[in-house]
C-alpha cells in the first residue's frame, strides 16, 4: 500500500551504473519541469539516514560524493541489503512520505524489488528510465571499478532487467543528451 502524501501523476524510476549521470539527468529534468511539479527522491537518503543513526555517523557527510561516504559504502550496502531482505519496501515507503509534487523522479533505483514495489503501489503511473554511459565516460567522471561495490546487487541488480521504458544515453554528447531529455519532458508534460 502506498504511503500517505500526494498522489503522483507520474513516477519515473531512474537507474544506471555509478557515474553514469543518474543524478545529473534527474536534476536536468527537474530544472526543466520545475521544483513545484517535480520532486527528486533518493532511496539512498533514508538508507543513509538510518545507517548514520545506527552507526553514530555524520548523515550529511554520507550524502555527498566524499571519501567519508566511500569509507562506509561497502558496509552500507551490506546493511541495506539486510534491511531489504527483511522488508523489501522499507526504503521505498520512507522516500515517498509527504511528497506532494505530481511528478516523482526516484534518481537511484537499483533493484528489481524497488521497481516491483513502485509498480505495485502506483501501477501504470510508473515508468523506468535507464541512464547509460560508456566505461570511458564514467572513468572521465571519476569512476574506478571497486570490488564489492561495482559487482554487488546495488550496481548490477538491474543489468538483466529487460526493457526499460526510456533509455538515456549519457556518453558526453550534449546535443544528443538534450534531444533525449526533451522527448522525456514532452512525455512527462503530456501526463500532467
Amino acid at each position: 500500500m502506498a504511503p500517505r502524501g500526494g498522489a503522483p501523476c507520474l513516477v519515473l524510476l531512474v537507474s544506471g551504473k555509478r557515474k553514469s549521470g543518474k543524478d545529473f539527468v534527474a536534476e536536468a529534468l527537474r530544472s526543466r519541469l520545475g521544483a513545484d511539479v517535480c520532486a527528486v527522491l533518493r532511496l539512498s537518503g533514508p538508507l543513509k539516514e538510518q545507517y548514520a543513526k545506527e552507526h553514530d555517523l555524520d548523515f550529511q557527510r554520507l550524502l555527498d560524493a566524499s571519501a567519508y561516504k566511500e569509507a562506509f559504502r561497502r558496509d552500507m550496502i551490506r546493511w541495506g541489503e539486510e534491511k531489504r531482505q527483511a522488508d523489501p519496501g522499507f526504503f521505498c515507503r520512507k522516500v515517498v512520505e509527504g511528497v506532494f509534487q505530481p511528478v516523482w523522479l526516484v534518481s537511484d533505483t537499483r533493484r528489481v524489488s524497488d521497481i516491483q514495489w513502485f509498480r505495485e503501489a502506483y501501477g501504470a503511473l510508473t515508468q523506468t528510465v535507464r541512464v547509460v554511459a560508456s566505461e570511458q565516460s564514467r572513468q572521465q567522471r571519476g569512476w574506478v571499478f571497486t570490488t564489492g561495490v561495482d559487482d554487488a546487487e546495488s550496481e548490477c541488480g538491474l543489468d538483466n532487467f529487460g526493457a526499460f521504458d526510456w533509455v538515456i544515453e549519457n556518453h558526453g554528447d550534449e546535443q544528443r543528451l538534450e534531444e533525449q531529455l526533451e522527448k522525456l519532458v514532452v512525455f512527462v508534460r503530456s501526463r500532467l
